[in-house]
Parts: structure tokens; C-alpha cells; sequence
């Protein structure tokens, strides 16, 4: 049996970074806090919003680098969804499916590559969600935080890791949570209806001069897709205190655990029939943040997450003519721990710079999945900055850049160069060009899964070769953001070309299945986002994105004869959405949102089978008040029109509804 040693590295090199790093900033942080402001208060008087986690400086949206979609709390509300994966369906270019993993939901942008959604970086307060133990997946942390506890959702999209890092390759999900201090009192939501839904949500929130706090709890459950076996839960408790120590500190501590227990498998398949599988997480975050005057600001982040998968089920195996049945085991555990440092400044009236640095520590274990009780170590060492430079009072250029070392697989430079041009009042166009990186997993790498009956080794499913390399984007982009105020019209367009090198795949022809860095190739498109304003009370919201994906074994109408484990789903090359909001009479709100993604080809399904996926949805709500106490009555339809397969032929979503009862107090 072949003995896989953890990769481990020492802590010494970084420790000595950050203790450089430290001293520099303390050195100069007091000096560079003479200088202007960091966000005018013209800035956030203005109607342009202000987005908090693109280049880690506050900024206007016609100023980012980059393409942002904003899901504020009203939108968010508005929508119906009852968990952050469905909200994202309303991002130009995102595709998301529950068909996989009910553990882990698909979020892809560009391209479903694989069954987890590990091309994305995920954010809940600044703090990195994604999962070590699911192959960098940021389908557990998109259930971390209830839609009730959320302020406004961030979504870069386009490669980011100049500002966050190595899963930042396709873009990032920064999810704000709701300030402590916003959310006094007693609130409580009911939800319940077909399908098995049956959620309930409740809040208290109390504090007084120096600080804030809130307490949140809730189950969010249903029966899932049609074709799923069991059911889903998911149980939540969070906990959020704002401190104000003194006039110039604010102290941030963030508490919360997670638990999901759903079903998977198939009736009469052998090797995956019906079980239940459990995940459990929890995290504490602390967030110190110094203001050195109107001029610059410290922030230290210290964040400690665990999570834990358990799945068991027998396996009917028929050896020398004889039945038997073994245990097939897919349970592990692992922790991250993150030290981050930033400084943010600004020297003199057209430069503002943020700097700092993170060092980030990923641990494993599961004997099930590499054959060994050790503990898999990755360690991250990263130091980060970004210049926004203000040109000309219409030009302004973001020069950012990450420096990255992995424990496991090296060195990587993440360079991003933007520059926004203000043409007009309300019009701005933007270009830029941006290079990623995304290492492999431990899994990809290291992973050698086994099955072992009667302390006979029958096979290896799956093992890892410890060569795969780094995959990359080289991202280039033009872009163009126009407000219209007396139209109540804005518009976001993004045209985009994305090369991937050294994708990163699992071959599957023979056994054991392996990763291998394998074909290079281009994602090229288009996509647009309107919101408009036709009357009062009214408003529409129109997505639409178009993407070529250039890859001759993922296009290919031979795709399953490859013997590869390819693509879940390429992205479609058309996909739209459209929402429609109305303020009726006696208070009562309308949206109408009509979805659709055009043909993809199913996971599972024979050569040349592609299927469109369109979904319409209805909500209807009646604002109440008794006394003190406000309210509201919602009923929510969710797919008014035919099933349809869920990006895999077992799966179908089905017509759902159900009724909602929030009241705050």
C-alpha cells in the first residue's frame, strides 16, 4: 500500500515577513495619516453606490476595477430566494444548480467546470468561506449566514486575485452582512409551503453607546429537487457585536455554526445508493479597525474556521460468486486559520493606497480520502496592495498586484492594471487586463481513495500524482457604465477574453482516476445588466450574457466519448434573465422574474443532448402594522411554468409555493 506524506512547511520564513511587514507599517502608518480623505462625503451623498471589496478601498461604483453586480437588502427581499445560491442566478454570467452536492451548491461564473465551485472566492465580512475539505468549494459557506441577516451582496465579476488571492481566478462573492446596530429589537420570519418548505428565522438585537449586538438562529428545510433522495436542513446560529472601545477603534467579533444534513444517491444503484450525509462548520472572527483621522485606517483580521464531513453507507460487493457488504467512507475534517494586516491611506489629492498582508494556514485530515491519519498542511503567505490614482479629474487608474506563496506548489505574481475614464457626467468607460492563479487542492493533488474489503485492497478510485501545477487566467476587459437619471436608467456592459492555461482536470478512463494540468483555452463574451425606472413604484431589471467558450473537448459533440470528467456544464452561450417590480395600491409589492439560461448540456446525459432551462417566479407581498409592530404576508411561486432538469437528466426542479410571515418589533 503506498504511503502519501503530508506536505508540511515552516511557519519560520512568514513569521519573519510579517514582523518586517509590521514594523514598516507602524513605522509610517502615523505619517501617511496627514493626508486627504479616504471616501468624500460628497462620495456617499451621491446616488452612485459605494462597493467595499474590490481593490479593499472604498469606492464608487463607476470607479471600481471592474465589473460589479449589487444585490442590496430590498433586491435581495424582492427576489423570494430563500438561500444565497439562488439569489445568484440574477448575476449576468452565473450558473447554479443544487443537482450535485445538496451539501454544496454549484455557483459557477463562466462555466460550471466541475461538480464544486472552486474558481470563485467567497467573502462573508471580509473573511475567506470557501472549503478546504471540498476541493476549495464555496457551496458550504454560501449557506453560513440566513438572506435575513444580509445587508447587500457584492460580485465582482472577472479575476481578482491582485486584491484576494489564489481562489479568486473567476471573480468574487462578497456577502455584508447586516450592522449590529441596524438591527435592534425582536424579529422573527415563518416560511412554509410546498415541496416540504419549512423555515423559521428569528433575531434579537439590543446594545447602547459603545456597541451592538445580535443573535440570530434558524432552520431553513425542504425535500429538494425532484428525483433527490431525502430531505434537506439547515440549521444556522450567528452571533455579531460592533464595539466602539474609543472615538477612533471599532472592534468587530463574529461567532457562528453551521450544520446541514441532507440525502444523496440512488434507489437500486449499488455503488451510490440512498444515505444521509452530514456537514458541520463553525468560525470566530475578530475585526480591530484604527482610524488614523478622516485620512487612513489599520485593520487587523484574526479568523479561526472548522468543518466536518460525515458519509458512511454499504456497498454490495460480489466476490467469487459470494454477496457481501463493506462500508464505503467518504468522512474528514479540516481548519484554516488567517492573520490579515491592511493599511489604508492617501497621499495628497489623487492617491489613495491600501497595502497589507495575509498569512493563511489549511489543515486536513481523512483517512477515507488520502490514506493516512496525518494532517495535510498548506500554508499561504501573501502581501497585497493597490494604487488608485487619480490621472486627471476624469481618469483614474487601479494598479494592484498579490505576491503568493504556497507551501505546496510555489511563488505566483497576480498583477491587475484598470483605468476608468469619466467621458461624461454619468458616463464611464473602463479597460483593464488582470492575471490569476489558482493552485490545486490537496485533493487534486494528494488525493488516494480507496476501497479495502476484509483487508483486501479491491481498487483505487481515485489518486493523486503530487505534479499538478497552478492553473491561470489572463484576463482583458473593456467596459462601459452609463447613469441616466432623467430616463431612471443605468447600464453595465462588459465584454471580456479570458485565457485559462493549464486547466486543471480529472481524468477518468481507466482507474484510478488522476488530475492532470491539461488544456489550455479561451472564454470570450459579452454581458449587460440595465436597471430602469419607467414610472413610480415601478422598476425593471434586465441580465443578459452571451459566452463562447473555446475548447475543443468541451464543445465537442464527441464530449462523452472522451472519457474525460469534462464539464457538469459549459456555460450557455445565451442567458438572460428579467425582473419586474411594481408598488400596487394598499401596499402591496409585485415582482415577476423570468429566467433563462438557453441549451447546456446535461452532466450524465448521451452525446449531443442539451436542454434549455427557463424558470419564471412570483411574489406577491401585503406590508402590515399593529401598533409597534410591523409586518409582512408574502406568497412566493417559484418555477410557474413546466419541471425542468436541473443540469443533470435525474433531476428536475418543480412548481414550489409557499407563504411567508415576517414581523419586527
Amino acid at each position: 500500500m503506498k504511503s502519501l506524506h503530508p506536505v508540511r512547511s515552516s511557519l519560520r520564513p512568514a513569521l519573519a515577513l510579517w514582523a518586517a511587514a509590521l514594523g514598516v507599517w507602524l513605522h509610517f502608518g502615523e505619517a501617511a495619516a496627514q493626508s486627504a480623505v479616504m471616501v468624500s462625503e460628497q462620495d456617499f451623498l451621491s446616488d452612485m453606490p459605494i462597493v467595499l471589496s474590490v481593490s479593499r478601498l472604498p469606492q464608487r461604483l463607476d470607479e471600481t476595477p471592474g465589473a460589479v453586480t449589487l444585490l442590496d437588502r430590498e433586491a435581495i427581499r424582492r427576489s423570494g430566494a430563500r438561500d444565497v445560491a439562488d439569489l445568484l442566478r440574477l448575476v449576468p454570467g452565473f450558473q447554479v444548480s443544487t443537482s450535485f452536492e445538496s451539501v454544496a451548491p454549484l455557483v459557477s461564473y463562466h462555466g460550471a467546470f466541475d461538480s464544486y465551485s472552486n474558481r470563485l472566492e467567497l467573502l462573508i465580512d471580509g473573511r475567506s468561506a470557501y472549503s478546504p475539505y471540498f476541493i476549495g468549494s464555496i457551496g458550504p459557506g454560501l449557506q453560513t449566514v440566513a438572506v435575513e441577516d444580509i445587508d447587500h451582496i457584492e460580485v465582482l465579476r472577472g479575476s481578482n486575485s491582485a486584491a484576494y488571492g489564489a481562489r479568486a481566478i473567476l471573480g468574487v462573492i462578497n456577502i455584508v452582512t447586516r450592522d449590529a446596530d441596524d438591527t435592534r429589537g425582536a424579529q422573527a420570519s415563518l416560511k412554509a409551503g410546498e415541496n416540504g418548505i419549512r423555515d423559521v428565522w428569528a433575531r434579537l438585537g439590543w446594545g447602547g453607546d459603545r456597541g451592538s449586538f445580535r443573535f440570530s438562529a434558524d432552520r431553513r428545510g425542504d425535500d429538494g429537487l425532484a428525483g433527490a433522495n431525502g430531505s434537506n436542513r439547515v440549521t444556522r446560529v450567528n452571533f455579531r457585536a460592533d464595539l466602539h472601545p474609543t472615538a477612533s477603534d471599532e472592534v468587530q467579533l463574529r461567532v457562528g455554526a453551521l450544520s446541514i444534513d441532507a440525502g444523496k444517491g440512488f434507489a437500486g444503484v449499488v455503488d451510490n445508493p440512498p444515505r444521509s450525509t452530514a456537514f458541520a462548520s463553525d468560525h470566530v472572527q475578530v475585526d480591530w479597525r484604527r482610524s488614523q483621522g478622516p485620512d487612513a485606517d489599520l485593520l487587523l483580521r484574526l479568523s479561526h474556521s472548522r468543518e466536518r464531513y460525515d458519509e458512511l453507507f454499504p456497498y454490495s460487493l460480489q466476490r467469487f460468486g459470494i454477496a457481501d457488504l463493506y462500508n464505503v467512507e467518504v468522512s474528514g475534517h479540516a481548519d484554516s486559520d488567517s492573520l490579515t494586516l491592511q493599511h489604508a491611506f492617501r497621499q495628497g489629492d489623487a492617491l489613495r493606497v491600501v497595502w497589507g498582508g495575509e498569512f493563511r494556514s489549511e489543515k486536513i485530515v481523512s483517512r477515507p480520502v488520502y490514506n493516512t491519519d496525518s494532517t495535510f498542511v498548506t500554508d499561504f503567505a501573501r502581501l497585497f496592495g493597490n494604487v488608485e490614482w487619480r490621472a486627471q479629474p476624469s481618469i483614474l487608474f487601479n494598479l494592484g498586484a498579490m505576491a503568493e506563496r504556497s507551501s505546496v506548489t510555489g511563488g505566483s505574481l497576480a498583477p491587475r492594471l484598470m483605468v476608468n475614464w469619466h467621458a461624461a457626467k454619468g458616463q464611464t468607460l473602463r479597460a483593464g487586463i488582470s492575471r490569476a492563479f489558482r493552485p490545486p487542492s490537496n485533493f487534486e493533488n494528494f488525493a488516494d481513495v480507496r476501497y479495502v474489503w476484509r483487508d483486501v485492497l479491491l481498487g483505487v478510485n481515485v489518486l493523486g500524482t503530487g505534479t499538478v501545477q497552478p492553473e491561470s487566467v489572463l484576463s482583458r476587459e473593456i467596459g462601459y457604465l452609463g447613469d441616466f437619471p432623467h430616463w431612471g436608467l443605468t447600464v453595465d456592459v462588459r465584454a471580456f477574453h479570458e485565457q485559462i492555461s493549464g486547466f486543471i482536470r480529472q481524468i477518468n478512463s481507466r482507474l484510478p482516476r488522476y488530475y492532470v494540468n491539461d488544456e489550455s483555452f479561451a472564454i470570450r463574451g459579452l454581458e449587460y445588466q440595465a436597471r430602469w425606472k419607467p414610472w413610480a413604484g415601478a422598476e425593471l431589471v434586465l441580465n443578459q450574457s452571451y459566452t463562447d467558450i473555446q475548447a475543443k473537448t468541451y464543445l465537442s459533440d464527441s464530449f462523452s466519448s472522451l472519457n474525460l470528467s469534462g464539464t457538469p456544464m459549459a456555460a450557455p452561450n445565451l442567458a438572460s434573465s428579467i425582473s419586474y417590480f411594481q408598488k400596487l395600491p394598499g401596499q402591496v409589492d409585485l415582482t415577476l422574474t423570468h429566467q433563462d439560461s438557453g441549451t447546456a448540456r446535461l452532466t450524465g446525459s448521451g452525446s449531443g443532448s442539451r436542454v434549455a432551462m427557463t424558470r419564471t417566479d412570483l411574489r406577491l407581498s401585503k406590508a402590515m402594522r399593529w401598533g409597534a409592530t410591523k409586518g409582512e404576508l408574502a406568497l412566493v411561486v417559484q418555477n410557474l411554468g413546466l419541471s425542468y432538469q436541473d443540469f443533470d437528466p435525474s433531476f428536475s426542479f418543480k412548481r414550489q409555493a409557499f407563504l411567508s410571515l415576517r414581523l419586527d418589533n
